[in-house]
């Protein structure tokens, strides 16, 4: 039998966790753009005008079972970002971040900020030391 201190740590956990992705939803359903699409967007910027490609996107994206490929077309139809070949390995895919894709960050990261802070608010900077490093102790 789970323990009542265990299940009620999962729950909270859960919850907090759904709360924040809840919030997180309202702010980018203003933009037109999936929690999954902004975090490819993030992880372009990150790259410095690099290239990336469909398996680096997969392995930094936050959400595994994304469907990579389709989340890409879907931001090169809203010209966030653009799909090339490279000039040395025709069968290799390169993808960047565009202008337009840099400007909606810019766009929607304050908001992104002002939104954790809110969410963090009661919570000390030695506290959230703690909950990040009780967050990576869970055995997932």
């Amino acid at each position: 039998m789970i323990k009542k201190t265990t299940r009620d740590s999962i729950l909270s956990v859960l919850k907090a966790g759904l709360r924040i992705n809840s919030k997180l939803y309202s702010i980018l359903k203003k933009y037109n753009i999936s929690e999954q699409q902004f975090n490819i967007l993030r992880i372009l910027r990150g790259r410095k005008n690099k290239p990336s490609n469909l398996i680096t996107l997969q392995e930094r994206m936050v959400h595994k079972m994304s469907n990579t490929t389709r989340l890409v077309d879907k931001l090169i139809r809203k010209k966030y970002v653009r799909r090339t070949l490279c000039k040395t390995n025709r069968r290799k895919i390169e993808i960047f971040i565009t202008d337009k894709g840099l400007e909606v960050l810019s766009l929607i990261d304050p908001i992104i900020d002002k939104n954790e802070e809110l969410l963090a608010v009661n919570l000390s900077e030695e506290e959230k030391k703690q909950l990040i490093y009780l967050s990576n102790k869970l055995a997932i």
